[in-house]
């Protein structure tokens, strides 16, 4: 079987499927975008691209893949879309790992946007924005002479950051109290994140409605093509009911 990682819930439906199926034969596969991924025991880990769709596809053939499942990040719609392309041509059956997005709830701060230029837009003069983002996502932000912006980040970046940008190395807490502290303690006036959903890292959006922080939240883009699971236990029970992979 063929598991695209990337997220928390991937790591937890690969330790689920070689608990429940010891003998089965799984391939891992990340983009590669940090240094040291977490491996799992017992799972093959596989490293970047496959070249689209027909490259994906050529894979599920070559290495006689019986079950796919996409659990890419829900911003990964271009990964998404292969996954169903490829499937589609190697007859193999697939499922997607979509969690639901967040919802704002009572004391939470808001604004909603489309995407990366909408954020940098929504941010008044002067700010000082946590921006919980990928690398790749950080230039737009940098361009605005007037932000201060704090980055989290798992590895080194490398070139190095603006003068202007404040660099935190490391994951993101699980507990909102400790995200709430780091949010105090760099100053920030905004957070800056995309609407992933999950629990896993809901935290900082806790811990912003904890500060009244107001939040800049990027909307997600369209779920894929179903069948769709909401979590890595709804994944499972897909699985099984295709027998054992």
């Amino acid at each position: 079987m063929l598991l695209l990682g990337g997220t928390a819930e991937a790591r937890v439906l690969a330790r689920r499927i070689l608990e429940t199926w010891p003998d089965a034969r799984l391939i891992l596969s990340l983009a590669g975008r940090t240094l040291a991924p977490d491996a799992v025991p017992g799972a093959l880990m596989r490293i970047g691209g496959f070249g689209g769709a027909a490259g994906l596809a050529a894979f599920l053939r070559e290495t006689r893949v019986a079950r796919l499942v996409d659990a890419t990040h829900p911003f990964a719609a271009g990964m998404s879309r292969n996954a169903a392309a490829a499937a589609a041509r190697a007859g193999v059956p697939r499922l997607s790992l979509w969690r639901p997005p967040w919802d704002p709830v009572a004391g939470d701060d808001w604004t909603p946007v489309a995407c990366l230029k909408g954020a940098v837009e929504a941010l008044p003069p002067g700010a000082r924005p946590f921006l919980a983002l990928g690398h790749q996502h950080l230039a737009p932000f940098f361009r605005r002479a007037d932000l201060r912006p704090i980055v989290r980040m798992i590895d080194p970046p490398d070139p190095p950051l603006p003068a202007a940008a404040r660099l935190v190395l490391g994951r993101p807490f699980p507990d909102p109290a400790q995200e709430a502290a780091l949010l105090a303690e760099t100053g920030a006036t905004h957070l800056v994140c995309r609407n992933s959903g999950g629990a896993i890292s809901y935290a900082k959006i806790a811990a912003a409605r904890a500060l009244a922080l107001p939040v800049v939240l990027i909307e997600r883009p369209p779920p894929p093509a179903p069948p769709l699971a909401a979590s890595p236990a709804e994944a499972l029970v897909w699985l099984g009911a295709l027998k054992a992979p």
